[in-house]
């Protein structure tokens, strides 16, 4: 059965042993060490990103259009307050919303966007894991995947940050992005937005000029 738990499983393990903000999905964020961001996951799923990213200090707004899986993350929210501890402090530093990202998002100041494309059709797969083929059956196909994007594009302050396989191709009708971030599994397509000449975007974008690598 199908369950969003902060408590146990895999999640445990992840948080524990993930390198904190060392790993790839903290570096695709921007999350520098004495940085923290205020993100949006807009394809919330079970929430284990945005779990992860709230641990290492991120303010996290999920947003999440199932009603089904929204309902297993207000579950999953509810259990982890009772369990009390870290967990609970994590928590605290998550916001969810119950909607479709595409009209959601104009109407709030998101600085980074984290868009997960697992769901999408793809020749090979290592969608292999019961809850991900569990939560694909209730989401359905994510056919419009690239007006969230678009929308993400145009609303982001800081960066919108794509999520997929390591190897699928790269996503039509959408624009290069301008780094990658490269897991044995899992690929970070990294869109820097050119809107905001604060220090920290100069800083950025000097990142993507010397190779994509955050210093």
């Amino acid at each position: 059965m199908l369950k969003c738990s902060f408590v146990e499983g895999p999640i445990l393990h992840r948080l524990k042993y993930g390198k904190g903000r060392g790993q790839n999905l903290a570096k695709a964020v921007g999350m520098k060490s004495n940085k923290n961001r205020n993100i949006i996951d807009a394809t919330a799923g079970l929430g284990y990103d945005a779990f992860i990213l709230a641990s290492l200090g991120a303010n996290v707004t999920l947003i999440e259009r199932s009603e089904k899986i929204h309902k297993l993350l207000q579950d999953g929210f509810a259990e982890g307050i009772l369990f009390g501890g870290e967990v609970s402090k994590i928590i605290g530093r998550m916001n969810l919303i119950f909607g479709d990202s595409k009209d959601i998002l104009p109407n709030l100041s998101p600085e980074v966007i984290l868009i997960d494309t697992m769901y999408k059709d793809r020749k090979k797969t290592a969608l292999v894991k019961s809850d991900m083929r569990l939560v694909r059956e209730i989401v359905g196909p994510d056919s419009d995947y690239t007006e969230l994007i678009d929308v993400a594009l145009k609303f982001a302050k800081n960066r919108v940050v794509i999520k997929q396989p390591r190897y699928a191709d790269p996503l039509k009708d959408i624009k290069q992005c301008s780094h990658q971030i490269l897991g044995k599994t899992i690929r970070y397509d990294v869109h820097m937005i050119c809107l905001l000449y604060t220090s920290d975007a100069a800083d950025d974008l000097l990142c993507v000029d010397l190779g994509g690598r955050r210093i």
